[in-house]
């Protein structure tokens, strides 16, 4: 298994997030702000892009913004969004993660690795590192939004699986309390 490191994501580390994400933003220009943007049309077509990215920078240079940056060496390889739930408005527009015991609660929203980087490994550690430092952050509970495999037990392919795969939730501990749909369980973990 490969060694990766893990960072907190802080303004020194903003080159790192950036050339991760590269020119493209990471995934059709999302920046990490699709959970954090109530979508609606033309507000997303409007924000993704370059709109994205300077949101994303001013967050991260002022320390506004939660997550963590994994490496191979000195190299950012893969990124793990997560924070109070608060600041993820979105979710309160999916049917299937809306709540009434929200307050306290944090979410780990996404995870990006390259496709060099998957099936190593990766996304897993990402998570354990993530609950690591939330715990030091004093969380009481994290909630998630993974994707299970299709109903005939089939794997999506990586693209898809950008909330993380089921699997690596169940084996940290986290249970499904919420599951309106199939493909999309809400699980959550007591630290």
């Amino acid at each position: 298994m490969a060694r990766f490191t893990f960072k907190e994501i802080c303004a020194d580390l903003w080159p790192d997030f950036e050339t991760l994400f590269g020119a493209t933003g990471a995934c059709g220009g999302c920046w990490c702000q699709s959970w954090r943007v109530l979508q609606g049309g033309k507000l997303w077509e409007d924000t993704k892009g370059e709109k994205a990215h300077q949101l994303t920078r001013s967050l991260i240079l002022t320390g506004r913004m939660t997550g963590l940056l994994a490496y191979e060496g000195d190299k950012p390889v893969g990124w793990c969004s997560y924070g109070p739930r608060v600041v993820f408005p979105r979710l309160e527009r999916v049917k299937a993660y809306r709540r009434d015991d929200t307050e306290g609660i944090w979410s780990i929203t996404c995870f990006f690795i390259p496709k060099e980087y998957r099936r190593k490994g990766l996304a897993r550690q990402m998570l354990g590192a993530a609950l690591r430092f939330m715990k030091k952050r004093h969380v009481r509970i994290v909630e998630a939004y993974p994707v299970p495999p299709t109903l005939d037990g089939t794997k999506l392919p990586g693209a898809f699986m950008f909330t993380g795969p089921l699997a690596i939730f169940e084996k940290a501990g986290f249970e499904i309390v919420q599951r309106i749909s199939h493909s999309r369980p809400l699980v959550r973990l007591q630290l």
